[in-house]
């Protein structure tokens, strides 16, 4: 899925803790700023990256999976491999959001 479509179904942190592969789970609103301005910038690095799976996620208060992560600020982007989270990164430049898909991605 493309940061363009629409927000994945709630998941639970059991489901995640389960996905297999590379991932990125992007925590966000869609009235936010800050995730509107990163969206097209992580579409490109995720369309050049296809065995990197992505999930948006809409977050907002009393949504489980995002308190499961410490999501404070969006977007925030959380990296897994086999279910294991490789990075996080907390409204990242579209630089620092390269440089982590290509740690999860190699």
């Amino acid at each position: 899925m493309d940061s363009t479509g629409p927000p994945a179904r709630e998941l639970t942190r059991e489901e995640v803790d389960q996905l297999e592969g590379a991932v990125v789970l992007e925590f966000g609103a869609v009235w936010c700023n800050h995730c509107q301005a990163l969206a097209p910038h992580l579409a490109r690095l995720l369309h050049e990256r296809p065995a990197v799976r992505h999930m948006r996620v809409e977050d907002g208060p009393g949504r489980p999976l995002g308190r499961s992560f410490r999501v404070k600020l969006w977007p925030t982007l959380v990296l897994l491999r086999d279910g294991q989270i490789t990075a996080q990164l907390v409204r990242p430049t579209p630089e620092e959001a390269r440089e982590a898909l290509d740690r999860l991605a190699s």
